[in-house]
């Protein structure tokens, strides 16, 4: 789940504030960086839980309405369709998210986070697509599963509340919802009614070696500063580095570490990566001094015979 995309960004945040904090070591940056990865699978399953929390508080709505003293006629019949979604039955008896969510505590979050539920759940109950949903009468795995799908897409996503609020549980969650949120789907849409409680998750990593891709890239970055910063002064010519944002430099540093230092993946693939890191981070002007930088530094290092592999 946590893929190579994600990796650059978080070790691009972490060396910033290894850059801002001189009493930082880099030992324990590492050790920040682990568990800011760690973090970012804790909001995948916590995103995943969403439609079982959504359901069980629209039971609690139904059991309420049914405990008053003089009920509504609708109150005493309700619709039990959306607390029936075979999905979410599917999705709450998951052995794998069972598991991941006991690690992490099911229920954290408090007060702040009912609240949430609460809003959440409401604006999706009086929009359309719950309301053609209820009308309908036919009731297939298809059909729930494709009920959210759409309320995913049209109420968790880009829903810049649920994303303050799951920010003030964990500064680590911090622009990772946007990336999180299309690995949900892409999990919704792995989902059989065949697999039962059996159904498996994203792995934490996309790949086995992501980890180690993580640590070695965070420490070359770091452990290598002032190699990099010669290679990025060079390419800079009479532009002094110490003139350019924090960001950029850091930007800078990581692309030029990982283009020496994993030869295996293609240039353009590292270029491209940073320059959209930069497009999301930085100024508007960054992305094309980033490009440009790093096109010089590619064919310097070519000059040299340092990207004899690339």
């Amino acid at each position: 789940m946590v893929n190579r995309i994600l990796i650059r960004t978080k070790i691009i945040q972490i060396a910033y504030v290894f850059y801002q904090n001189e009493n930082k070591s880099i030992e324990s940056s590492v050790k920040e960086l682990m568990f800011s990865l760690n973090k970012a699978y804790d909001l995948y399953n916590e995103l995943l839980a969403l439609p079982i929390e959504i359901t069980r508080y629209a039971q609690e709505r139904i059991e309420a309405g049914l405990a008053k003293y003089c009920p509504t006629e609708e109150e005493l019949a309700p619709n039990r369709k959306f607390i029936e979604n075979k999905f979410v039955k599917q999705l709450a008896g998951c052995d794998e998210l069972r598991r991941n969510l006991a690690k992490t505590g099911e229920n954290a979050g408090g007060e702040g986070k009912k609240n949430y539920i609460k809003s959440l759940s409401e604006q999706i109950f009086q929009g359309e697509i719950y309301q053609n949903y209820m009308a309908s009468p036919e009731q297939s795995y298809e059909e729930d599963r494709n009920l959210w799908k759409k309320l995913y897409k049209t109420y968790i996503c880009n829903n810049e509340d649920l994303e303050q609020a799951f920010e003030e549980e964990s500064l680590y969650w911090n622009y990772d919802k946007d990336i999180i949120d299309t690995f949900v789907l892409k999990t919704f849409r792995k989902f059989s009614p065949e697999a039962g409680e059996k159904q498996t998750l994203l792995p934490k990593y996309t790949t086995p070696n992501d980890e180690e891709f993580a640590l070695t890239l965070f420490r070359k970055t770091l452990e290598n500063e002032k190699e990099l910063q010669d290679i990025i002064k060079q390419a800079l010519r009479n532009w002094e580095v110490e003139r350019i944002a924090l960001i950029d430099q850091i930007i800078l540093q990581t692309a030029v570490a990982e283009i020496l230092n994993f030869p295996e993946i293609p240039l353009n693939v590292s270029l491209n990566e940073y320059i959209e890191i930069a497009k999301q981070y930085s100024t508007p002007n960054s992305p094309g001094f980033i490009n440009g930088t790093l096109a010089g530094i590619v064919n310097q290092l070519k000059k040299e015979g340092k990207l004899l592999g690339k």
